[in-house]
């Protein structure tokens, strides 16, 4: 299997993107895959979510936007088999500095290029914004995931992410897919949640995964500790959630594979 490039998207904030990427990245090479996670958001809590310290280290805007290769920024985690390309707040000056670079959507495309080989999988935790670096990911990505927080606004901010995702893929990446849509900050007591997922359900059918995440403060609690979910409590519903949500994701993929030959 060639390696596929995923990017974790939504332009709002706190909808689960991070916990996303981490927990998914963590399931997906705890069943055997190579993968590495990219922390493209400058508050770099995925980096601070697998217990990487900040202190002396390159970071992604060192490998963007400087002259340091890929594969001298990818970190070992505590995980077989994952591994971490991490970022902190230098990652904030990128928005501005990339502009100036010429080809400039393909930046982090061009960088992947030369280490893809190496992984079955490459996640990609973009910022709450869509963005220079939002741009670039999804321009080296195959395919986007998307967390949508079970909210009142979830639907509007959807159709401006899925406009954008449809320009990029018209003019900057043809091969763009959407994996799928994926609730989060689940709640069965909340009918305002119910109503969300009827709606979300009704509007994009199957493109939305069975799987929901629940509002957990457990997970909350592991990225405070510096360990994905499935490492801090393997048997608290956040966990359990993430671990179907994986078995779905890998449904899907052989799936795709299967009507693509």
């Amino acid at each position: 299997m060639s390696c596929r490039t995923i990017s974790i998207v939504n332009q709002k904030g706190g909808v689960g993107k991070t916990t996303t990427a981490g927990n998914l990245a963590t399931a997906l090479a705890a069943v055997g895959n190579r993968v590495l996670l990219i922390d493209n958001d400058p508050q770099g809590n995925t980096t601070s979510g697998f217990g990487v310290s900040k202190q002396n280290i390159k970071t992604l805007y060192d490998t963007m936007l400087g002259e340091t290769d890929v594969s001298e920024v990818i970190l070992e985690t505590c995980i077989p088999k994952l591994f971490i390309l991490p970022s902190d707040i230098t990652l904030a000056a990128a928005e501005i500095e990339l502009a100036t670079q010429s080809n400039f959507r393909t930046i982090l495309k061009r960088k992947l290029e030369t280490i893809k080989a190496a992984y079955d999988y490459i996640l990609i935790d973009c910022p709450p914004t869509l963005g220079l670096l939002t741009l670039n990911s999804l321009v080296a990505s195959s395919s986007v995931l998307i967390p949508l927080q079970c909210e009142f606004f979830a639907l509007e901010g959807l159709k401006h992410l899925m406009e954008t995702i449809k320009l990029v893929k018209e003019n900057l990446n043809a091969d763009l897919r959407i994996d799928g849509i994926v609730l989060t900050m689940y709640d069965r007591r909340n009918n305002l949640t119910l109503l969300i997922e009827k709606d979300v359900r009704a509007c994009l059918r199957g493109a939305v995964y069975e799987t929901v995440i629940p509002r957990n403060v457990t997970l909350s609690e592991a990225a405070s500790h510096g360990k994905p979910i499935l490492i801090y409590n393997k048997d608290c519903a956040g966990s359990v959630a993430y671990i179907k949500l994986t078995k779905e994701f890998l449904k899907r993929e052989k799936i795709n594979q299967e009507a693509s030959v």
